[in-house]
């Protein structure tokens, strides 16, 4: 026979002394193992009269169930049911979780798709390995255009089909804009439209503060029947107010592009320098943040709209630079380079 109550003191008593994995497994043992006394003490009312089964047995359940509660809630301070580790105080404090975030790029890229959404637009993605056909033949690229050679594409070696003809070359795309004509295509209906397309690009060219060979782009595309360019600036002011969350200076200047007629490079005042000069705008207060212009009449020929009907404002925003713009970092470079200590600070 054993005092039960003595052994409910007992056990309270040294269970709220207890500290570490080895102190509670020790007590567990001692006072709820097999060998314990109150163990012991459960099995031996097999033997007893049945007046002192229905006196003892309830009260000895009683006592078991209340100190695994006790010996739970105990362990549970250490947010697990499971022992705790050998040496650890389950009465420290814990402590806290570094929690992951976006990157600063994708942070911006959906504030440009919410900007987006707000205008009507669609939100559109296409594959990043593309072809020579997209990239380049579509776009109304000549066939000697220095784009197309190695040291600005990443080619991919040109498979062939079971029959064994040749296929156009494949190449990781150095551009967005071969999406605009498969979106194009893709529309079975020759409707008014407006989208954007966000995603990765890569070039084989020498990485500096303002560029790098994995870089990211945001294409935007409206085609209707009547759109004008000033309507087209303002388009790109009005993005770029919503972006950085102030009027921005840009500039739109007469430059050649391919697949737009006529083009224009579409500048904004550098806010990392406050149009004064740095590195990243290269000492000229203008960062160059995207070409622009109506698509030229073979490329909506390609995607299967008649130029004479239809016209639209295309850009092409580069994720990167004006996350640089957004956050004043002075290198495109850190943005890619999977420090923390840079990461961490957004």
């Amino acid at each position: 026979m054993i005092n039960l109550d003595n052994l409910k003191t007992r056990a309270r008593a040294e269970l709220a002394t207890a500290r570490t994995n080895d102190e509670l497994e020790a007590w567990r043992v001692k006072y709820l193992g097999r060998s314990s006394d109150l163990s012991l003490f459960l099995r031996s009312l097999a033997e007893k009269t049945l007046e002192e089964k229905r006196e003892l047995g309830p009260k000895a359940n009683g006592l078991k169930q209340e100190l695994e509660r006790l010996l739970f809630d105990k362990q549970k301070i250490a947010g697990t049911r499971q022992p705790v580790r050998s040496g650890f105080d389950i009465t420290e404090p814990g402590k806290n979780l570094n929690l992951g975030h976006l990157h600063p790029i994708t942070q911006v890229k959906n504030e440009l798709n919410d900007a987006f959404k707000f205008l009507g637009f669609e939100i559109y993605e296409g594959p990043e390995i593309s072809s020579e056909g997209y990239d380049f033949d579509v776009l109304n690229f000549p066939k000697d255009h220095p784009a197309r050679e190695s040291m600005d594409t990443y080619w991919i070696k040109p498979e062939t089909d079971v029959l064994g003809n040749g296929l156009k070359r494949l190449d990781l795309r150095p551009h967005l804009t071969g999406m605009s004509v498969r979106y194009m295509q893709a529309k079975k209906k020759k409707e008014p439209f407006r989208f954007v397309y966000p995603g990765r690009a890569f070039r084989s060219e020498a990485t500096d503060a303002g560029h790098e060979r994995c870089f990211y782009q945001y294409e935007a595309l409206i085609v209707n029947k009547d759109i004008s360019l000033s309507g087209g600036k303002i388009l790109v002011t009005t993005i770029l107010e919503r972006v950085f969350g102030r009027q921005v200076e840009v500039r739109m200047r007469p430059g050649f592009f391919p697949f737009v007629e006529p083009g224009f490079e579409i500048d904004m005042q550098c806010l990392n320098c406050s149009g004064k000069g740095c590195s990243v705008c290269k000492w000229d207060g203008w960062v160059e943040m995207m070409p622009g212009g109506p698509p030229h009449p073979n490329v909506l020929k390609a995607g299967g709209f008649d130029p004479k009907v239809w016209q639209g404002f295309y850009i092409n925003i580069g994720l990167d630079r004006i996350t640089m713009m957004k956050h004043g970092i002075d290198d495109i470079r850190l943005m890619h380079s999977g420090d923390l200590r840079f990461l961490n600070q957004f």
